[in-house]
């Protein structure tokens, strides 16, 4: 390949400056979440099982005995570390952008610190509701909305409903998603690899560049210790975060809406956690139940592996439908071929190195308990 030629195919890929250090820094902050997430959960899990930050099992999970619930605190921990080595290293100089990095990272704290509360104490729905709000009011603070345009005077708080309907929704949804071990893990770094694929291609979109390649990197990172069997869970602080992060990068591409199809983007990236707390919402309605407070086996996860199928098999089904529809997503935007193709490559890597990974030390683990037999 000529160098015009490579020079051209990393400008389509979204690589503004293929001699500066932008696409460098991105590369290091997903490789340093990833080290970082992957290399403390062990010590956060046995933390957690010390103090006892676990989840028993019940109606909702399928875990037999208690699992560490403290996963989320240190997928945290690590988007937060690598964005500030990544600041140190590329200072953010557009102040807008800035702000809507931290404004993200608030509105994530205050709901790992809520989500960290509920499972460990338990909290009312309404006052998790309550936080969500303000999550999402902070980000329509700092410009991170939908914008109406339809020509009506209700534009304003049309835009405003939608922007809290999206970011409660889909934190929400991801957290309902989070009953099988891999599946809220994978779809998340599914979902926010074809994100930064997209966003890369985008200077008005370059907040969410940095916060998404830190976000993939932590979620592979974790994804390692929680395919089946989990050896520890996301909790509801850690899928918070992961829905919250992700509705919210999903809207930084100034979305201004003039029909109602211009929802259709941002849903088909999450179009999985959407289609199944629809599915779920709606059936416990007609039953009378309350969708936020009453568990169930009754997510398509559960239903997949009321056929016979295995957790890690429903794992890899649901992660190829979100990868499916991320691709459509990707297309539907009129994303370059070459970004399209790099995205699925790297995010089928991704998932194939943690597979890999666990399933070696999972035979590791059973070679050496024959030994000690």
């Amino acid at each position: 390949m000529a160098p015009s030629d490579l020079l051209e195919f990393l400008h389509r890929l979204g690589v503004a400056n293929p001699y500066g250090r932008g696409w460098l820094t991105v590369l290091l902050v997903f490789f340093l979440a990833l080290l970082f997430t992957w290399r403390f959960l062990p010590h956060v899990r046995r933390f957690a099982l010390k103090v006892g930050w676990a989840d028993l099992p019940n109606e909702r999970r399928l875990n037999r005995e208690p699992l560490p619930n403290a996963g989320g605190l240190a997928l945290y921990a690590g988007v937060v570390l690598a964005l500030v080595v990544a600041a140190f290293l590329r200072p953010i100089l557009v102040e807008q952008v800035l702000i809507q990095v931290l404004a993200i990272l608030l509105g994530g704290a205050w709901l790992v610190l809520v989500g960290f509360i509920d499972d460990q104490f338990g909290l009312p729905p309404l006052f998790r509701l309550f936080v969500q709000t303000l999550a999402a009011l902070l980000l329509v603070a700092v410009g991170v909305r939908f914008e109406a345009a339809f020509g009506t005077p209700l534009d304003p708080a049309l835009g405003l409903f939608l922007t809290w309907l999206w970011v409660v929704g889909i934190t929400n949804a991801l957290n309902l998603m989070d009953g099988l071990d891999g599946l809220a893990g994978g779809i998340a770094f599914i979902s926010a690899m074809s994100l930064l694929f997209v966003s890369a291609q985008f200077p008005y979109w370059a907040a969410g560049t940095l916060v998404l390649s830190a976000l993939a990197g932590a979620s592979l990172g974790f994804l390692r210790h929680n395919l089946h069997p989990s050896r520890i869970i996301l909790g509801d602080a850690g899928a918070y975060f992961l829905g919250y992060t992700l509705a919210a990068t999903a809207l930084l591409g100034n979305l201004k809406l003039t029909t109602f199809l211009g929802l259709l983007p941002p849903a088909l990236f999450l179009l999985l956690p959407i289609l199944d707390t629809t599915q779920v919402v709606l059936r416990r309605l007609l039953r009378g139940q309350n969708p936020l407070s009453t568990p169930g086996k009754d997510h398509i996860h559960h239903r997949l592996l009321a056929r016979g199928l295995s957790q890690r098999r429903v794992a890899f089904l649901l992660w190829g439908a979100a990868l499916l529809f991320n691709l459509l997503a990707m297309a539907y935007l009129g994303m370059p071929w070459e970004a399209i193709l790099t995205s699925l490559l790297a995010t089928f890597l991704g998932l194939a190195w943690v597979t890999y990974r666990r399933l070696r030390a999972l035979s590791q683990e059973s070679q050496e308990k024959n030994r000690i037999r």
